[in-house]
C-alpha cells in the first residue's frame, strides 16, 4: 500500500527539487518509509514571490514526487528552527506552538499524476498508474 502527503506549492516544487528536505509540520507522526509528494491545488503566491519562483510553472492537483521519511525533529527553541532554516524554507516561528519536521531523505520527481489530496499522510488507491 502507497501512502502520500499533500504540500502546497512552492513547498512541494522545493521537496521534488532536492531543496527543500525538511517538511514542517504542527503535528509528530510515527510514519516511517517511502511516500508520494502530492502538490495541493492551493499555491502560496506570497512564499512563491519571496522565493523566486514562477507560479505559473507550478504543477498542482498532482502526484510529482516521492520520498523517504526517515525521522521527525520536534522544535524546541527559536535557534534550533533558524539552525534547520535553509532546509525547512518557513520563515516563522513561535514559542507557543510545537513544530515537527519531517527528515527526508532519497527525493526523486515523477511524472505528474493526478489525484485529489487529502490532509495528513493518505492511502493511495492501488488503481492510480504511477511511472
Amino acid at each position: 500500500m502507497a501512502y502520500a502527503l499533500s504540500l502546497q506549492q512552492p513547498w512541494a516544487e522545493l521537496v521534488v527539487s532536492g531543496k527543500k528536505t525538511i517538511e514542517t509540520r504542527k503535528w509528530d507522526t510515527k510514519f516511517r518509509g517511502e511516500f508520494y509528494i502530492h502538490a495541493s491545488k492551493k499555491i502560496n503566491l506570497q512564499a512563491c514571490k519571496e522565493l523566486g519562483i514562477d507560479s505559473k510553472k507550478l504543477v498542482t492537483g498532482c502526484l510529482i514526487g516521492k520520498a523517504n521519511l526517515i525521522e521527525t525533529k520536534k522544535y524546541l527553541t527559536n535557534e534550533e528552527w533558524q539552525k534547520d532554516s535553509e532546509k525547512h524554507f518557513a520563515g516563522w516561528w513561535t514559542l507557543d506552538r510545537t513544530m515537527y519536521g519531517f527528515i527526508l531523505k532519497k527525493i526523486e520527481r515523477i511524472k505528474p499524476v493526478q489525484m485529489k489530496g487529502q490532509l495528513n499522510f493518505f492511502k493511495i488507491d492501488d488503481q492510480v498508474k504511477i511511472k
